[in-house]
């Protein structure tokens, strides 16, 4: 199998308020794909995809009812600690639940946690151990 993720999907409560959390407090933009019933956000060389929480279980074969810790965390990582600081405080002015706020990570970076409406984890980070671009963006 070829080492490739072309779309992670989150089940979501509220199809909605999950949009208007991903449009209004990240300032993202729903691709012309999205329907009533599922939303897509083109990101940098992936997808991600907002479905009912009910709908997806259905699809998958399995019970809805997840409870806890899901063990797993999505990532934005930034150029810089201060980008980390700043775009940490925009969110959280936007309405974003800060879960950890930004502080210097045991394996040589700098991170924050954030929470959408379902309680998916975002970690905001700086990390200089990834590699960069020509123009300094983050590969």
């Amino acid at each position: 199998m070829e080492q490739r993720l072309t779309l992670i999907t989150l089940g979501v409560k509220n199809l909605q308020r999950s949009k208007a959390f991903y449009q209004q407090v990240f300032g993202w933009k729903p691709t012309a794909a999205s329907t009533e019933g599922v939303v897509f956000f083109q990101l940098n060389g992936i997808q991600l995809a907002l479905f009912p929480q009910e709908s997806l279980a259905d699809d998958a074969g399995v019970s809805s009812e997840g409870k806890g810790f899901r063990r797993f965390a999505l990532a934005h990582n930034v150029r810089s600690e201060q980008e980390v600081d700043e775009l940490v405080t925009l969110l959280e002015q936007k309405g974003a639940t800060v879960l950890k706020r930004p502080e210097k990570a045991f394996w040589g970076g700098y991170c924050s946690y954030i929470a959408d409406p379902d309680e998916n984890l975002w970690e905001i980070a700086y990390n200089p151990h990834l590699p960069l671009d020509a123009a300094g963006n983050v590969l």
